[in-house]
């Protein structure tokens, strides 16, 4: 047979070999390093036999999916090592992950020093270095194994695969698991490793099911990456919104009130309306839309017009019931069949469109609370939220548009560089979910992949990711653990406008049925404020600033000057305030900067007398004394123009 190798060259051999052999047969450190094999194209395990020609690229920890293997085999090793510390842990699964590996156990929680000795019996583990090996089972006779080891999870799993599978384990000298693989070939093959976290979990994401209990960890090829990731972690953990902007006291949650739904501070809430302000004047000034103001609830029967209550009903919070209630209303969970009854108030013509229709709606989903964190998902939040009624000839134009405005919005916040562009389509194989027919999914996913590649955006493709009415473009972002989240969307619906008789007259006096583009152009606020305090760990633009400037008298007899200093300020919509405390300077900047504040003010004698401040920021430090207006001039206009300075070195 013929083996055809990743650099083109190829390798002639008699006899059937396994990957790992032929990597052993071209380099013993190719061996040493190998974690997994790819034979045209599908990955698989080192022990996979090849037999016949075929193209194989040895997959190392440089390669995602032998990063994958490497990091599935560390979580096999915590699954060993829970057991012989607990013995009565139930298994449940366990799948590397981006940024490591984890596994769920159905047991009591980990404390951190119950993570300690799991780290330390895992080390015990690699350093037997026990072979892994695979064997499989008929479904049947797995199943019984599964059940003799008193492993009801897995048991279930095996249960779930067609009948008359062969289902493969991994045996590490004799801790054995239900994998699919890859793995590596030893447990010696882990270098580094360190467990990060726990929490609880539901079996299968299910909050009716078993709670379980998670423990994170990351592995890495070699001790000084595996540091570097840590050190990454421990910034990701100053930098993380739930910790941080409550620590800056943007926002705070009550268990009386509910999770998932955040309460906002005078800060935040200053945050959050400057963010408002600036996006609803931007799209009606320029960019041609109208506001409209729409129910926060609506009856069954507007839902099941939309679709929504066949299709989303189980996402909705749902006020009555229909068998016993004569009307039955929810609260909305999206804004357009609200904003559909604003267009068809009056009849519209060709001329009239596109009609852009921009609300700042808030909504409503009922979201499992295992998936609640912070602000990225919560159950009542508010989006930027649009609907462009338009011509089918429109489309292009309007899809650029609301792409143009998008990206306009992400780069006046310093996001731009942050984020990557999705093809979001619908599932072939699970049609009933959506409206339309195969036609209709081909010619709305091509519309919107035409313009990502006119526009040349890079963009990935997902099946499954759709409305259930058209694809989208979704805009992503990870947080600072890696975590993807949607933060803006542009879907192309060319098929509800029926289900609400939408129309407009064309150039032959015809009622004809128009497309709908839904859009956000910042997106969920909420989501929004939680990038922003992670991305620049609090220290915000000065134009988001909740406090811009703070004035700092040198001693109290100079109180009048400040607020004279302050009045001037706020007569110039600059967010400023006084601290007059009896106090030392010196004790008032460093309160001033563990705030994070953009301004510092210093006034005494000398500024009284020449109606001057002496100038401190985060961005150059000791700015020195400037005339009051000088100082209102320059930060108006850093204001106006929303400017991002460059920070000033930590020290």
């Amino acid at each position: 047979m013929i083996i055809t190798l990743k650099d083109g060259s190829q390798k002639e051999y008699e006899q059937s070999m396994s990957v790992y052999d032929i990597a052993k047969d071209i380099s013993e450190g190719l061996a040493r390093a190998a974690c997994a094999g790819e034979i045209d194209g599908e990955v698989v395990d080192l022990r996979t036999v090849v037999d016949k020609d075929c193209t194989l690229s040895i997959l190392t920890f440089n390669d995602e999916a032998g990063k994958a293997a490497y990091r599935h085999t560390a979580s096999h090793v915590l699954a060993e090592a829970v057991k012989r510390l607990y013995p009565n842990a139930k298994l449940a699964i366990g799948p590397s992950i981006d940024s490591g590996f984890y596994y769920d156990f159905d047991c009591e929680s980990f404390s951190r020093e119950a993570l300690d000795k799991i780290e330390a019996e895992m080390k015990k583990i690699i350093k037997e270095g026990h072979s892994i090996t695979r064997f499989t089972l008929p479904r049947e006779e797995a199943i019984k194994y599964m059940e003799e080891r008193e492993e009801p999870y897995k048991v279930e799993l095996i249960q779930d695969l067609p009948e008359g599978s062969e289902i493969s384990f991994y045996d590490q000298g004799g801790f054995v698991d239900l994998c699919a693989g890859p793995h590596l070939m030893s447990t010696k093959g882990i270098k580094a490793f360190k467990l990060t976290s726990s929490s609880m979990a539901y079996w299968r994401g299910d909050s009716n099911k078993a709670r379980l209990q998670r423990i994170y960890g990351t592995a890495y090829n070699k001790k000084e990456d595996l540091k570097a990731h840590l050190e990454r972690m421990e910034d990701a953990k100053r930098r993380d919104h739930n910790r941080l902007g409550r620590e800056m006291e943007l926002f705070t949650t009550v268990d009386v009130v509910g999770q998932g739904l955040p309460l906002f501070t005078p800060k935040g809430t200053k945050m959050i309306m400057k963010l408002q302000r600036w996006i609803e004047d931007l799209e009606d000034n320029e960019w041609g839309y109208v506001r409209t103001r729409t129910p926060l609830m609506a009856k069954s029967d507007l839902y099941k017009i939309s679709g929504h209550w066949d299709h989303y009903k189980d996402g909705m919070f749902v006020l009555g019931d229909e068998e016993v209630d004569k009307e039955v209303f929810a609260l909305r969970p999206m804004t357009c069949p609200f904003q559909y009854y604003v267009y068809k108030n009056s009849q519209k013509s060709y001329r009239d469109l596109p009609y852009r229709m921009g609300e700042t709606s808030t909504l409503f989903r009922a979201e499992d609370s295992g998936e609640m964190h912070g602000l990225t998902r919560v159950r009542q939040f508010t989006i930027s939220e649009g609907h462009l009624v338009i011509r089918p000839d429109q489309a292009e134009e309007e899809l650029k548009g609301c792409l143009d405005l998008a990206y306009y919005v992400l780069d006046t916040l310093g996001l731009a560089e942050d984020v990557t562009f999705r093809l979001s389509k619908w599932d072939p194989n699970n049609k009933a979910k959506y409206l339309g027919d195969d036609e209709y999914w081909e010619s709305t996913q091509n519309a919107l992949r035409e313009v990502l590649r006119e526009k040349n955006v890079p963009f990935t493709e997902a099946d499954g990711e759709a409305a259930f009415y058209g694809p989208k473009i979704d805009i992503q972002a990870k947080n600072v653990y890696g975590k993807e989240d949607t933060m803006i969307t542009i879907q192309l619906d060319c098929a509800i406008a029926e289900n609400f008789d939408m129309t407009y007259i064309d150039q032959n006096g015809n009622k004809v049925r128009p497309y709908i583009i839904h859009r956000t152009s910042l997106g969920c606020y909420e989501r929004t404020l939680a990038w922003l305090i992670e991305k620049y760990a609090g220290k915000f633009p000065t134009w988001l600033c909740p406090e811009q400037v703070r004035v700092l008298p040198i001693s109290e007899k100079y109180t009048d000057y400040a607020e004279k200093v302050l009045k001037a300020l706020k007569a110039n919509g600059i967010d400023a305030t006084v601290d007059n405390r009896s106090e030392k300077i010196g004790f008032k900047i460093r309160e001033a900067r563990m705030d994070k504040l953009p301004y510092m003010l210093v006034v005494g004698q000398q500024e009284e007398a020449d109606n001057t401040v002496s100038v401190r920021s985060r961005f150059a430090g000791d700015e020195g004394v400037k005339p009051l207006q000088q100082f209102i001039d320059d930060i108006c206009k850093e204001i106006r123009t929303k400017e991002i300075r460059k920070e000033m070195p930590a020290e």
